[in-house]
C-alpha cells in the first residue's frame, strides 16, 4: 500500500495527493461500520487501482482536528477580521482564537480592509492583539498591503482561513496564492453579511510543504471546553493569575483578582475581558443544558 494526503472530499470520493500525483479514491466500506470518518488533511494508506484511482484502507493518526470546517492535521489558522462591512466584532474574534487554542492550532490575526479604517484605529487594534501575545497584521489585500507578512507565516504549514463571511478571506487567499482561484463572496447590503461561496473543503498546494484550505467558515456553535477552563486559553491571564488570591480564580466574582485589577488599570482591554465573561457564560449554559 501507498501513503498520501487527502486534499479534497466530494460526494463520497477522496482525492489523495501522493508524490505529485492525485488519485480519486473511495473509502473502504468497513469504515462506516467502525464509524471512521475520512477528513481532508488526513494522511491515509491506500491501495492503488489502475493509474488514477484507489481504495483507502487506513486513516493514520491525526495531530489536530477541526470540527468546522472538518479538516485534519492543520498547523495554522489565519483569522480574517474586517474593520468594516462587516464591522469588527471582538467577541467573534476572541471566540475563534479560543477555538484555535483548544484545537492546538497556532493563529495569525489578519485585520482586513485596513485601507477603509483610520490609521490610528488600525495601529491601535493591531498593537492591542500583539501585546496580548498574538501574531497580528493589518491587511489591505487588494492593495497588497500586509500580504507578504501573512504569506511568510504560511510557509511549511497547513493553514485554514477563518472569519465571518464578507471579511475578505477569499480576497486574501487570492492575494496569497496568485493564479489559484478562490471564490469571493460579496457582502449583502440588506443584511450586512457576506454570502458564503465555498461549499466543500479543499487543500490547495502552494509548494512542497505549504498548503492552504479553501473551506467553509471556521466556527462552532458551542464552546469546546468546560467553563472553568475558558480562562486558560486567554494567554494574557496566565502570568496575572499567579497574583490572584485564589489558586483557581475564575476572574469573575472573586476578591483580590489580579486579572480584574489589570482590566481596571487598562492593562487588559475591557473588550477582551468582556469576551472572556461572555464565553464563560456560554460554556456554563451549555453545561447546565446538558443535564
Amino acid at each position: 500500500m501507498r501513503e498520501g494526503r487527502v486534499i479534497r472530499a466530494i460526494s463520497g470520493f477522496f482525492d489523495v495527493f501522493d508524490e505529485g500525483c492525485v488519485r480519486r479514491c473511495r473509502a473502504r466500506g468497513v469504515f462506516k461500520v467502525k464509524g471512521t470518518t475520512v477528513l481532508v488533511g488526513d494522511f491515509v494508506r491506500y491501495e492503488p487501482v489502475g493509474s488514477q484511482e484507489g481504495i483507502i484502507r487506513e486513516v493514520l493518526p491525526r495531530r489536530t482536528m477541526l470540527i468546522r470546517p472538518p479538516i485534519a492535521n492543520v498547523d495554522h489558522v489565519v483569522v480574517a477580521c474586517s474593520f468594516v462591512t462587516p464591522d469588527l466584532n471582538f467577541y467573534m474574534l476572541d471566540k475563534t482564537l479560543l477555538q484555535a487554542s483548544v484545537a492546538g492550532v497556532e493563529p495569525t490575526v489578519a485585520f482586513t480592509k485596513a485601507d477603509l479604517a483610520s490609521p490610528d484605529r488600525v495601529s491601535a487594534t493591531v498593537e492591542t492583539y500583539q501585546r496580548l501575545g498574538y501574531e497580528a497584521v493589518a491587511v489591505a489585500a487588494k492593495r497588497g498591503e500586509g500580504v507578504a507578512v501573512v504569506r511568510a507565516r504560511l510557509v511549511g504549514r497547513v493553514t485554514v482561513l477563518a472569519g465571518p463571511s464578507g471579511a475578505g478571506k477569499s480576497t486574501l487567499a487570492n492575494a496569497l496564492a496568485p493564479g489559484i482561484s478562490f471564490k469571493t463572496g460579496e457582502v449583502s447590503e440588506k443584511i450586512g453579511r457576506g454570502r458564503q461561496t465555498t461549499r466543500h473543503v479543499e487543500l490547495v498546494r502552494l509548494d512542497d510543504t505549504t498548503w492552504i484550505a479553501d473551506a467553509p467558515g471556521f466556527s462552532q456553535l458551542q464552546i469546546p471546553v468546560p467553563s472553568r477552563e475558558v480562562r486558560l486559553h486567554f494567554p494574557e491571564f496566565r502570568a496575572l493569575a499567579e497574583d490572584c488570591a485564589y489558586r483557581d480564580c475564575l476572574h469573575l466574582d472573586e476578591d483580590h483578582c489580579a486579572v480584574k485589577q489589570a482590566v481596571a488599570e487598562g492593562r487588559v482591554p475591557a473588550s477582551r475581558y468582556a469576551s472572556y465573561k461572555q464565553l464563560y457564560e456560554e460554556a456554563r449554559e451549555q453545561e447546565l443544558s446538558a443535564y
